[in-house]
């Protein structure tokens, strides 16, 4: 287990352990990956508050296999809650419902590197409150092909009156959300069937738009040279990266919101849509959270007939 500290951070009071263990590659510690979700917390807590989070832990680094952990922990401190969500073949799952800096804190001490998130919230797992459109890019094509790709989508949902906002993977790719936010149980609450057959209709739009340049097939011998436009992760029990997340990556690289304004920088080739954790914290110190309106903005799909 290695010496402990002990860390205050709020009210609460963490036993830390072997905190100058190296993590990635490049020497990037536990210590300061425990500091950069401390630091991001105040940004990155409203997008996991009331979800239910998957974690993804890396007990001996981002060089070696990690593993999901949807059951939060049984040793989790009493005031880390939990929420059920969707099962397995193991039956119901309790998950993680990460609601304070702490908690942040608490799941980097576990090596938890990625945290991911489902579209709805945890009090209502029915109504997504976003749709989301996962763009992953086939090599040799990259985060300069995505944001093309990103363009593209948004021009189609500036037809049908949809606001979208972007973020890096932190990985390879790139990830558009759609905000809806519709009210529990309104009238027209979308479900995640409808969004998953939105995302599809407006990936396959863009498909025809560009032809040979973006595809809406899983199958990976499709997917060399373009950029999969993944509608499925719509679907009820799929997770996406949250935004902040670290990725376990060479480098200690983080999901990152976007400026539509940096993505057509990236198109142009431009801007390089790749930020390290140091990176993000300075950005979000700057400019606050360029994400925050996905939590507010409430927006509905019917304009095109879904």
């Amino acid at each position: 287990m290695g010496e402990s500290v002990e860390f205050a951070i709020g009210e609460r009071t963490l036993k830390l352990t072997n905190l100058d263990k190296a993590l990635y590659p490049t020497g990037f510690t536990k210590s300061e990956i425990i500091e950069y979700y401390a630091r991001v917390a105040p940004v990155m807590i409203p997008h996991l508050a009331g979800r239910c989070i998957t974690l993804k832990r890396f007990p001996d680094g981002s060089g070696k296999e990690g593993f999901f952990e949807k059951r939060c922990p049984t040793h989790r401190p009493d005031w880390v809650d939990v929420a059920e969500g969707p099962g397995d073949r193991r039956g119901g799952v309790y998950y993680c419902r990460l609601e304070e800096p702490a908690a942040l804190v608490w799941t980097a001490n576990l090596a938890a590197l990625e945290l991911h998130a489902p579209m709805a919230l945890a009090d209502d797992l029915a109504a997504p409150r976003a749709i989301v459109f996962d763009l992953d890019p086939g090599a040799p094509a990259g985060i300069r092909e995505c944001c093309e790709v990103a363009l593209a989508v948004r021009e189609v949902l500036a037809v049908a009156k949809l606001e979208g906002y972007v973020k890096t993977s932190g990985s390879k790719g790139m990830q558009l959300y759609v905000p809806l936010n519709t009210p529990a149980r309104a009238k027209h609450t979308p479900t995640h069937e409808d969004a998953s057959d939105f995302a599809l209709a407006v990936a396959q739009v863009v498909e025809r738009q560009l032809p040979g340049r973006t595809t809406t097939v899983m199958a990976k011998a499709q997917r060399p040279g373009k950029i999969f436009i993944d509608y499925s992760q719509n679907a009820f029990h799929k997770t996406t990266i949250a935004p902040y997340s670290l990725r376990a990556r060479d480098e200690p690289t983080a999901s990152t919101p976007v400026t539509w304004d940096e993505v057509e920088a990236g198109a142009a080739g431009d801007l390089e849509l790749r930020f390290e954790a140091d990176a993000v914290l300075a950005r979000v110190e700057a400019d606050g959270d360029h994400f925050a309106d996905v939590l507010t903005t409430r927006q509905t799909i019917l304009a095109l007939g879904t």
